[in-house]
């Protein structure tokens, strides 16, 4: 049995050699996340070490370029993991120096102005907590809350009841944009917007071929989430800032609500943060952390996220395996949610997306064992991924980098072909791929979309419903 659900793993020290990788991808690893927010020297040979590992498992593999954005990050500091006792005075100034067991970066002038005595700076999603006790030029002093307190570099940092807005890409941003194309990257992942603008100013930077992920961080943008969701490809829920932002006891009705929204207009969603967090240390997983991901697959999330526990974690491959054998024993009991999905997708009178919808009473037969897409943008197949059919879904592109950005959808296999010349041409390609396809027997049904003319990307019009004579 083959999982639907799919699995993200973010690179890392832990697994930057083709041994792990290769064994990530064999475990279930669809897609690696580059977190711009950290080093990314030599992130070009990891990549090349991914597309070869793709070629040997033949296998695509989405690349998702998370952006750092506006979300507030310390400074460097000369020894990582520098513990700071409780109750310890420590400074947050805005000096380019190192930081020490005594103060730290804080590179944001304008708001260190506007910090007060009593306002919190929390660390490390909300890890640590420091309070004001005062203020000089431009540095505050602080004092530790948080019993066994570690600051590393480039952890985030949050202010409560603070309100920051930032409403265009940043400079870091715009440029780790231009590597991410350089590397071939699928996914553009933005982080810490408040509205659709920024997806809007990002959508004329990237490449065509490349897909939007939205997170969702901030109380802002849950104001916004029907703009944000119709601007973007795809929503991630950042459930560790998230819960800064709206508490902790908010964050499993937000979830909820996400996936349910996000299936009304066909997008995709990405739960994330914190998943197996004990696995960062630990070889196994906690009860809690099964439970965690098996709602996030019972509620329709399409994708679950590691992060540190694959990036810097003891157990890399131990956690993916257990992320994938707690999908497939979810997906055995999910059945009874799919008429959630396929009544739930508005098409907005939206003509193309009214005759995929068409496919969904096809696909639910239990005779019909595939659904092709031919597809040149990647639009249609994320319309049926979102319809959640029994049959397994194959996306046909000539373009690699759309076959490698859907397969990072629920259920898609995507494969790189010629494109279609024809009518004809299209059934010879669907055939032959038929053929290969082991589980798929004589007399059984397979459905086939595409769009005429063939080439023209978002016109898909035609729909077949082909029995299959031999095999």
């Amino acid at each position: 049995m083959e999982k639907k659900a799919k699995i993200i793993a973010t690179l890392g020290p832990a697994i930057y050699s083709s041994t792990k990788l290769k064994q990530l991808v064999n475990l279930g690893v669809d897609a690696f996340r580059i977190n711009f927010s950290h080093n990314t020297n030599g992130i070009s040979k990891i990549v090349s070490k991914i597309r070869s590992i793709e070629r040997i498992t033949n296998k695509k593999i989405a690349l998702i370029a998370d952006l750092q954005g506006v979300k507030l990050r310390v400074g460097k500091i000369k020894k990582e993991n520098q513990r700071i006792k409780y109750n310890q005075k420590y400074t947050f100034d805005n000096k380019k120096q190192i930081g020490d067991h005594s103060r730290i970066n804080f590179p944001y002038p304008n708001i260190l102005k506007k910090l007060k005595k009593g306002n919190k700076i929390l660390i490390d999603d909300g890890k640590f907590t420091f309070v004001i006790i005062g203020k000089k030029g431009s540095a505050v002093t602080t004092i530790c809350k948080s019993q066994n307190c570690y600051i590393k570099s480039n952890k985030s940092i949050h202010i409560p009841n603070f309100d920051i807005s930032f409403k265009k890409l940043t400079f870091k941003d715009k440029k780790d944009i231009k590597t991410a194309i350089k590397l071939g990257c699928n996914w553009i992942a933005l982080s810490y917007l408040q509205n659709e603008k920024l997806i809007l100013e990002a959508r004329k930077l990237i490449k065509k071929d490349m897909g939007i992920i939205s997170k969702i961080e901030n109380k802002h943008a849950l104001k916004n989430i029907n703009k944000i969701i119709k601007a973007t490809d795809s929503v991630m829920i950042a459930r560790g800032d998230l819960a800064i932002e709206i508490g902790h006891s908010e964050v499993p009705k937000v979830q909820l609500s996400l996936i349910k929204k996000c299936s009304q207009f066909s997008k995709s969603v990405i739960v994330a943060t914190q998943m197996l967090e004990s696995m960062i240390e630990n070889n196994t997983a906690t009860r809690a952390e099964i439970n965690d991901i098996a709602t996030a697959i019972f509620q329709g999330a399409d994708t679950v996220m590691l992060s540190a526990e694959a990036a810097i974690g003891k157990f890399p491959t131990q956690a993916v395996s257990t992320m994938t054998q707690t999908i497939l024993s979810t997906e055995k009991y999910k059945k009874e949610h799919i008429e959630d999905f396929k009544n739930s997708i508005i098409s907005n009178k939206d003509p193309v997306k009214s005759i995929l919808l068409s496919v969904k009473d096809i696909a639910y037969n239990p005779d019909v064992k595939a659904i092709i897409v031919f597809s040149n943008s990647g639009k249609s197949v994320k319309l049926v991924s979102a319809m959640r059919p029994a049959a397994k879904i194959f996306t046909i592109s000539p373009n690699i980098n759309v076959c490698r950005q859907v397969s990072l959808l629920w259920g898609v296999h995507s494969i790189n072909s010629r494109d279609a010349n024809g009518w004809k041409d299209m059934m010879s390609i669907s055939k032959e791929i038929i053929k290969k396809l082991k589980f798929i027997k004589k007399n059984d049904f397979v459905v086939i979309t595409a769009g005429l003319p063939f080439g023209r990307a978002g016109m898909t019009n035609m729909i077949r419903l082909y029995k299959v004579e031999t095999k």
